[in-house]
């Protein structure tokens, strides 16, 4: 037996308390009756509907894709643009992605329909890398790089200390290698722009520890069970 909102969350519906509150509201139900709050169900033998639509668990599923620019980073676009969901047909199931990406940024896009695992892995309190390569106007100093390492003030307030490393750098334009674990709006771009050197071109090359390494931009791949086990222990979910 598992309770109810730990089973919505697990099948991807809503986070454990989005699903709390769907409960409440009386959007969800056991067997033909609206369920209550902290109830248990046998996911094999009770039939559960959200909005009276049956759910069915799928088998859960983790999808690592190489984004490229000028996709949106959401499961559908009122202006007709191609999503990420697009990028990856084929994949047995339904599937969201993790945080998002700019339209305009490359690179590692993770998706799946395990909703309790999307959730930690963009909530601030686990602090997930994110590692991006940004090629930035103009010739960053190493003084500039330590600043964004201490943190910028954005107008959302204070950025968190990030690792920030100078690649390659010229005259015209550097290339630096940025961690961090916020995932704010824009943030890279803001930040960059805010110690003077406006982003021109930004790759995010790893989330956590997964890669692209070998896909082409718009290719796709499953997870590893390595990979899906260390993204579990990264934010305290260790397997049932």
């Amino acid at each position: 037996m598992i309770r109810l909102q730990k089973y919505l969350a697990e099948c991807g519906v809503a986070s454990r308390r989005a699903a709390e509150k769907m409960i409440g509201e009386g959007r969800v139900s056991v067997n033909g009756t609206p369920a209550e709050i902290g109830c248990k169900i046998d996911p094999e033998t009770d039939q559960i509907a959200v909005d009276q639509h049956p759910l069915h668990r799928d088998e859960k599923v983790y999808v690592v894709l190489n984004k490229p620019a000028n996709v949106i980073s959401t499961a559908k676009d009122t202006h007709g643009r191609k999503t990420v969901i697009e990028c990856v047909e084929g994949v047995k199931a339904r599937v969201y992605p993790v945080g998002r990406l700019d339209r305009d940024v490359e690179g590692v896009l993770l998706l799946t329909n395990d909703g309790e695992l999307a959730h930690r892995l963009i909530h601030p309190s686990y602090e997930v890398d994110k590692t991006y390569l940004a090629w930035v106007q103009g010739e960053m100093t190493p003084e500039t790089a330590m600043r964004l390492e201490r943190g910028i003030p954005l107008e959302d307030g204070m950025t968190a200390p990030a690792k920030v490393t100078i690649q390659n750098s010229g005259v015209y334009t550097t290339q630096i290698r940025l961690i961090l674990h916020e995932g704010r709006k824009r943030e890279v771009k803001r930040m960059c722009a805010a110690v003077g050197h406006p982003v021109q071109i930004l790759h995010r090359i790893a989330f956590a520890d997964i890669k692209s390494k070998g896909l082409r931009p718009g290719e796709w791949r499953y997870l590893t069970h390595r990979e899906i086990e260390s993204l579990r222990q990264r934010v305290q979910l260790s397997h049932h």
